[in-house]
């Protein structure tokens, strides 16, 4: 089967509106590609149990396998990319949900491991908080640490920006198609996003943005990350969904205290008194993380892919106690970085999980 063919089917199945996500992944475990089910016959169909005549008639439609060779065009001529939950690019954390997306629609590169941390929060926000979210964004991606958030207004598009200055990564998560800017300001940082990180959707090219596409997708940002952090959210609002989703798929929340007199403060406050972690500064944040995946993936690939995650400096302490182990003033003498400096670096270091400290202010490489 040549690609373009096997994409059609996964185009296909993603369009098929009348079923549930849940059904989406369960009849992949029937018929085990969607190409099976393309060819499967209206009695093999209707001896599943959920099966609807409503259901039935759209997995046989005729005009909805046609406009599925519509929107494959549309797709190549945009130079989307097409990943399947059966594909090896498809993120790990994701495919361990409950309802995952059974394909993304995805501009840029998503890895498969990628250790990554949401940052969610009010479209209206304050200074205040797209400050912090601006600069827990930078700091986490100065650690490696990949941001994921909604690009919208406010808290979002915040995030992303933190994480573009320090030149980290950053992953998009549309609630629309592909080919649609929404907002519309957010152009030009849809573009930054896609040359240095990913933008993905589960929805087909043209969808709208329409209001009830946003709770589902925010399943998707806390999906891809092992924490969620909340900025800035009303008592009632996306954001306060997103965390709900991340409890029930087991995903650590974190939330920033606000000023108990504005409502952009209830939701955070409420979520801390209901037992989310308390953020003051980003080693609240990587404390409970080693991020071991880092090391993990470092070792396969080696420099190709710590060279996305390290500086210059960084770069040049761990080539030094790669060859063996060494003292800090040892690192000190043969880096020409000073010892206040190098304090930091190996601090970053070792939350980025790529050395170990001895005793003695001795440090080993994990890789």
């Amino acid at each position: 089967m040549s690609d373009i063919k096997n994409k059609l089917y996964w185009v296909w199945i993603s369009g098929l509106f009348s079923l549930s996500l849940r059904e989406k992944v369960d009849i992949l475990k029937h018929f085990k590609t969607p190409e099976e089910l393309w060819r499967a016959d209206k009695i093999e169909l209707a001896a599943l149990s959920w099966m609807t005549p409503k259901k039935l008639g759209e997995i046989l439609d005729k005009a909805r396998r046609d406009s599925a060779k519509y929107y494959l065009e549309i797709i190549e001529q945009e130079k989307m990319d097409i990943i399947s939950i059966q594909d090896s690019r498809y993120p790990v954390m994701l495919r361990n949900i409950y309802d995952p997306p059974v394909v993304v629609y995805v501009k840029g590169t998503l890895y498969e491991e990628q250790v990554a941390i949401s940052i969610v929060g009010s479209r209206k926000a304050s200074r205040y908080g797209l400050e912090v979210a601006e600069k827990l964004a930078y700091e986490l991606s100065e650690r490696g640490v990949a941001i994921v958030s909604g690009m919208a207004r406010g808290i979002d598009t915040a995030a992303h920006k933190g994480a573009l200055k320090r030149k980290g990564r950053t992953i998009a998560v549309l609630g629309c198609g592909l080919d649609i800017v929404y907002p519309p300001e957010n152009k030009l940082l849809k573009q930054e996003i896609e040359e240095t990180g990913a933008v993905i959707t589960e929805y087909l090219p043209g969808v709208p943005p329409l209001a009830f596409n946003f709770p589902v997708r925010n399943r998707i940002i806390s999906g891809l990350s092992v924490g969620v952090v909340i900025v800035e959210a009303k008592e009632k609002s996306g954001s306060l969904i997103t965390a709900n989703l991340a409890l029930e798929q087991n995903r650590d929340v974190f939330a920033i205290p606000g000023n108990i007199n504005l409502m952009n403060s209830r939701g955070t406050n409420k979520l801390l008194k209901e037992g989310a972690k308390l953020v003051l500064s980003v080693s609240d944040i990587l404390e409970d993380y080693q991020f071991t995946s880092y090391v993990q993936k470092a070792r396969k690939t080696k420099h190709s892919y710590i060279n996305d995650i390290l500086d210059e400096k960084e770069h040049t302490v761990l080539s030094i106690v790669e060859i063996e182990e060494s003292c800090i003033d040892i690192i000190s003498e043969k880096s020409g970085i000073s010892l206040n400096e190098l304090n930091y670096i190996m601090l970053n270091l070792e939350i980025k999980g790529l050395l170990t400290k001895l005793p003695g202010n001795r440090y080993v490489s994990r890789l």
